[in-house]
């Protein structure tokens, strides 16, 4: 059984960066997809951004384009979320998600693995 465990998570001012983890244990991540979501208690969940399998693909929330960077290390089983220039509104609980597919990330429907989050707290 896959697991995934976020790490990377903080408190930054705004204008900082962070970079956030996702390690693989209990299998590899070659032949997975890899999203970022995060989530604020009491609002929906919002998607940050995905990688395909062999990371030819990516996607980013417009309101992340520019500033985030969606990375992967299949060696590693490590996919990174590097964060620039965060914002408050960018403060929420981050995490990340695994789909045993090669379609790219358009067409993922489904999130089979997730692991438990890390808080990012952007501010002053």
């Amino acid at each position: 059984q896959l697991q995934l465990v976020e790490s990377g998570g903080g408190f930054v001012q705004p204008g900082g960066s962070l970079r956030l983890s996702c390690a693989a244990s209990g299998g590899t991540l070659e032949d997975h997809a890899i999203a970022w979501f995060r989530q604020a208690p009491g609002k929906e969940r919002e998607d940050v951004s995905c990688i395909s399998y062999s990371g030819a693909s990516t996607k980013y929330a417009d309101s992340v384009k520019g500033r985030f960077t969606i990375s992967r290390d299949n060696a590693k089983s490590t996919v990174y979320l590097q964060m620039n220039s965060l914002k408050p509104e960018d403060s929420d609980v981050y995490y990340c998600a695994a789909a045993p597919t090669r379609r790219v990330c358009d067409y993922i429907v489904k999130w089979n693995f997730w692991g438990q989050g890390t808080q990012v707290t952007v501010s002053s």
